[in-house]
């Protein structure tokens, strides 16, 4: 009788956890301000790069990014611009879409199109702008090397002071252009 009941619950427990995807990502957005300054500022040390991946600023000079970045900022023509690391030199494929005239909320899904994103150029940072970041290529907590997807929007820049605050998000699910959590 012990066995029977033993595994008739494995059989249930078996049963409902089939049910679900094993492999589904679920997450909550997390909005986080940042601030980054300009590659040409003066001052060693200060964050002009961001890593949407691990969500960190980072100093794109220092050895131990390594290229771990997805974007940088910098003063181009009287303004500010995002340069992906392509524009750098470096091999990635990360890249930056323009998103112009939209909200942060109205962006939910990244652009399917590769020619949407740009490379290996700057980027001109507009107010009013939302852009979708493609990130470099990464590894999920499956061990897939994938892309992960996520939006930035300038809410203010200093173009004399060489200083950008912006709001960002990413999606930790491998690949899924989608820039909101599922429903469930």
């Amino acid at each position: 009788m012990t066995r029977t009941l033993c595994l008739v619950g494995f059989l249930g427990l078996a049963l409902t956890g089939c049910a679900e995807d094993p492999f589904r990502i679920r997450w909550t957005e997390n909005p986080q301000e940042q601030v980054l300054y300009a590659l040409d500022r003066v001052e060693l040390n200060r964050f002009n790069g961001f890593d949407m991946i691990g969500r960190l600023r980072v100093v794109i000079e220092d050895p131990q990014t390594e290229g771990a970045w997805d974007f940088a900022v910098d003063r181009q023509g009287g303004g500010m611009v995002f340069l992906p690391p392509t524009a750098l030199g470096l091999n990635s494929r990360a890249g930056i879409a323009a998103i112009p005239g939209t909200e942060y909320d109205e962006v939910v899904l990244a652009p399917a199109d590769t020619l949407a994103y740009v490379l290996d150029a700057p980027v001109p940072i507009t107010l009013g702008t939302v852009y979708v970041i493609r990130t470099r290529t990464g590894s999920d907590g499956f061990g897939r090397v994938c892309h992960f997807f996520g939006r930035v929007e300038p809410l203010e820049m200093d173009p004399v002071a060489g200083v950008v605050r912006f709001v960002q998000d990413t999606s930790p699910d491998c690949n899924n252009r989608s820039l909101v959590p599922p429903d469930d």
